[in-house]
């Protein structure tokens, strides 16, 4: 339920406090429109290969490498190289080619291979946690026929992708149950500690969360991996994930969560415990001056002990809880990408604030429909939280859509801003419902105890009116004797003794069903926060599905890599620039090409290479080659002849049809040291 403040008794300051509310609102959307209860920052992509993919070259290259847009971890079994037999030709070493910000790893090739097309398959980790994969292929002398057959299924995928992230949902829904439930009973409802229903949410929360963990810990080697069940009892896999970041960060949420344990433990023993006898003391009263101040003395010092307690639960809870959120900020999307020192606390903050709220919500929905006697008061404090917790989720959200979705043009150009635009319309509705629960709150009766008793007292004596004076004479005589006579039978029939007690549950559970029942603005109220409820699952799977979901802020960086095309403009040539690394020494660099008039037919090209101080750089070799990849024609090879120091020119570059042309551009910096760097653009 949002936290729309109680409304004032005068109309002039209603018209006063329709600010505040409207204030929650865009806060509201915002935290929708820049949020995500685990945000993505950025899965890692390849971004070149060398060979590529598709390329004819003359002779066995002497090595394959990869090269990714983040950091990801490889082992070395993660790039196979296979012949047209479908044999392994590569040596099975990992070679770590990384140099400053450029991600590469490479594997060496056999001496001597035969012609013919061979397959690259790749399997990588990325630094947010996700698994990554595919392939591609290159040909020696000329294609031919092969066998090898890939698994259409991409790791991460299948039923063991599907399991994973069920049990993923399950750990972002136990933290919040568990969080948001223990914040509700101590900031908005201390005496909740002592009610059982809300004793059974904050323990299932636990559960929930331990097992998800569980699950995941023992899945992430098929899910990384092979993607089979039967690789979830692979002790050496199992091993070798605790080495990960991610493995520490599963362990140390389950440490994390022993803890957890033990503050539940006190919660819902020795302070639920103080909570009932400060309860049975406000209805006692005192029998005499002294003994009522000494009385007075004992509950003041037992009120200032359960203070006491409640302080350490609350710090203590706090530092836990907070800690189990890092363990999400740091083995995931916050502790990659740019400014992980900002993002991690940032991400911790967001983790608590919607725990609070959407856990609070639940909490709240099971004491309106459990408990009989719940206070207004305490709907009030949680509004109070929820406030807060909106707004801490509108300033990280804000700071987290800067970091994953970077412009306006992701957000509706690509998948993960579509889904972030699907979280708006969810909060919005959201915020509508709880506009409704806060109309409901104000009707809520306070209802006190003896109230609900009269009540119910004059329904019985009515239908004892309406059933006839022999029913209510027998109804009489059972009143005045039913205590005795349930003794002797408990006494002489341990089965009616059972049956008697069955009976007084029933009639007590109904008792508390009417007396929580008696009050409609308590009903409406349950039915709003109730469907607050409903769209919060909803708005919850959205999120995790967002934590899967490659963000807008790395589609567009692959786009300016070379993953879409560069838009034609008539009458002007066609610029690009791209940079290098070999990874040899002085190999890193720029290369800028001109096409002119970037249309199809006849062209002129210019090529010049720049180092990193800006002065042109004077490369052994420069390779270009044109692929239309929708009409399959190319690629086309080009070499363009050297016409100053880094400055090569071509012409009479013929391009036959309109399309999205491939250009890629091979640089040599060394013997040994190349790359091949690539760029779509439209030629009209």
């Amino acid at each position: 339920m949002t936290a729309i403040a109680p409304a004032p008794p005068s109309a002039r300051v209603r018209a006063t406090a329709l600010l505040p509310r409207l204030a929650l609102v865009i806060a509201a959307l915002l935290a929708t429109l820049f949020t995500a209860a685990a945000p993505a920052t950025a899965h890692a992509a390849l971004t070149a290969s060398d060979p590529q993919d598709g390329a004819v070259v003359a002779t066995a290259p002497a090595q394959v490498t990869l090269s990714f847009s983040e950091q990801v971890a490889l082992g070395d079994d993660s790039i196979r190289v296979m012949d047209p037999q479908g044999k392994r030709v590569d040596t099975g070493e990992l070679r770590d080619m990384c140099s400053g910000s450029t991600v590469r790893y490479g594997t060496a090739l056999h001496p001597g291979l035969p012609n013919g097309t061979y397959t690259v398959a790749w399997q990588a980790v990325s630094a947010d946690s996700h698994p990554i994969s595919g392939a591609f292929t290159f040909s020696v002398g000329a294609p031919s026929a092969t066998s090898v057959t890939l698994p259409d299924q991409k790791v991460g995928g299948g039923p063991v992708g599907i399991a994973y992230g069920i049990a993923r949902y399950a750990a972002y829904a136990g933290f919040t149950v568990l969080v948001g439930g223990a914040a509700f009973i101590l900031l908005c409802w201390r005496r909740g500690a002592a009610e059982r229903p809300l004793q059974k949410l904050v323990v299932s929360g636990w559960v929930t969360l331990t097992a998800a963990t569980l699950a995941m810990l023992v899945l992430r080697t098929p899910y990384t991996g092979s993607g089979k069940f039967a690789d979830a009892f692979d002790l050496d896999g199992l091993k070798a994930v605790l080495d990960t970041k991610t493995g520490a960060a599963f362990l140390s949420r389950l440490l994390l969560l022993g803890a957890a344990a033990l503050f539940i433990a006190v919660l819902f023993g020795a302070y639920a415990r103080r909570q009932k006898a400060a309860a049975a003391d406000a209805t006692g009263a005192g029998t005499g001056d002294a003994t009522g101040a000494e009385e007075a003395e004992d509950r003041a010092e037992e009120k200032k002990e359960t203070s006491d307690l409640a302080f350490g639960l609350g710090v203590g809870g706090t530092v836990v809880a907070g800690g189990i959120a890092a363990t999400w900020a740091l083995a995931e999307h916050a502790s990659t990408g740019i400014q992980p020192a900002i993002a991690m606390p940032a991400d911790i903050l967001h983790l608590l604030a919607v725990a609070a709220w959407l856990g609070g919500l639940t909490a709240l929905l099971v004491a309106l429909r459990k408990v009989p006697d719940i206070e207004r008061e305490a709907v009030r404090r949680f509004s109070r939280v929820a406030f807060i917790s909106v707004l801490v989720l509108a300033v990280t959200g804000v700071y987290q859509s800067w970091r994953q979705v970077g412009s306006w043009s992701a957000l509706t150009g690509t998948s993960y801003g579509r889904l972030l635009l699907i979280k708006i319309a969810l909060v919005a509705v959201l915020v509508g419902i709880a506009y409704l629960s806060r109309k409901w709150t104000a009707r809520l009766g306070e209802v006190r105890a003896e109230e609900p008793e009269k009540v119910l007292a004059g329904a019985d004596v009515s239908r004892e009116t309406s059933a006839g004076s022999a029913s209510g004479d027998a109804a009489g005589a059972d009143e005045n004797t039913g205590a005795a006579d349930e003794s002797e039978a408990a006494a002489a029939d341990p089965k009616r003794a059972a049956q008697l007690a069955r009976q007084r549950a029933a009639r007590e559970k109904a008792r508390e069903t009417r007396v929580r029942d008696s009050d409609p603005g308590r009903a409406g109220l349950r039915r709003s926060v109730l469907a607050e409820a409903g769209v919060a699952v909803v708005l919850l799977a959205v999120t995790t599905v967002l934590t899967s979901t490659e963000p807008g802020r790395a589609v567009e960086k692959e786009v300016g890599r070379g993953g879409a095309s560069a838009p034609a403009v008539p009458n002007r040539p066609v610029k690009i620039t791209l940079p290098f690394d070999t990874g040899g020494q002085n190999g890193k660099g720029n290369v800028r090409l001109e096409l002119d008039p970037g249309r199809v037919g006849a062209n002129t090209l210019h090529l010049w290479a720049d180092g990193p101080d800006g002065k042109p750089l004077d490369l052994p070799e420069v390779k270009i080659s044109f692929t239309l990849p929708a009409k399959e024609i190319g690629p086309l090879p080009l070499a363009p002849d050297r016409a100053a120091a880094g400055h090569w020119t071509a012409s009479g570059v013929q391009l036959p049809l309109a399309g999205e042309w491939r250009i890629d551009v091979t640089v040599r910096t060394s013997d040994i040291d190349q790359t091949t760097v690539q760029k779509n653009v439209k030629i009209g």
